[in-house]
């Protein structure tokens, strides 16, 4: 149970809950929106609700990266071993990058396609991207090719969590459970 003592930060705890709870739904709804079958008034909804989201994902992602930085993470327990260390190192490496690909890709996707983001158009940010149908189908790519990643790199991050947590009983979920606890 040393890991206890050895957890995250209130800040590092809070942010990585909160995009939890964001970013599971906006898989299942992302995934959702684009079969075929939906009412368009209800896939409409999803699409907006999937932009609006997703931009403040990245407001979010960028703020969690600097959070990270200046907070350190915990040194792991020395009973953990090697293969698992690395294979942590790892998993966090992708997804902190996916969580940042994700929101940025699906950006250029909209914008480049043309499409509005309901909320930044009407807090009057300005569009940052030239309209390109090459450059919004390059974009769509990376984003449908990072969902699945990030669904494989969450699925595993979510079983070794639960691995650690019920099974194991080491104090490793400890470290980032509860939110705001330190």
């Amino acid at each position: 149970m040393a890991a206890a003592k050895n957890g995250y930060g209130r800040a590092r705890r809070a942010m990585h809950w909160i995009m939890a709870i964001m970013i599971i739904p906006m898989i299942g709804v992302g995934l959702a929106m684009v079969q075929p079958g939906w009412p368009r008034a209800v896939q409409n909804t999803m699409f907006i609700l999937h932009k609006n989201v997703g931009s403040l994902l990245l407001v979010l992602a960028v703020l969690r990266v600097v959070i990270a930085l200046r907070n350190p993470a915990p040194p792991m327990p020395a009973t953990l071993p090697g293969w698992q260390r690395i294979a942590a190192h790892a998993s966090h490496g992708i997804l902190y990058l996916l969580v940042l690909v994700m929101p940025l890709s699906g950006y250029v996707r909209v914008r480049a396609g043309g499409f509005p983001i309901e909320a930044l158009d009407k807090i009057g940010l300005p569009t940052l991207i030239p309209r390109s149908d090459t450059l919004a189908e390059v974009a769509k790519t990376i984003h449908e090719i990072g969902g699945y990643a990030l669904i494989a790199v969450l699925l595993a991050h979510i079983g070794a969590a639960l691995h650690h947590a019920l099974i194991l009983r080491d104090g490793i979920w400890s470290r980032i459970w509860p939110p705001l606890q330190r």
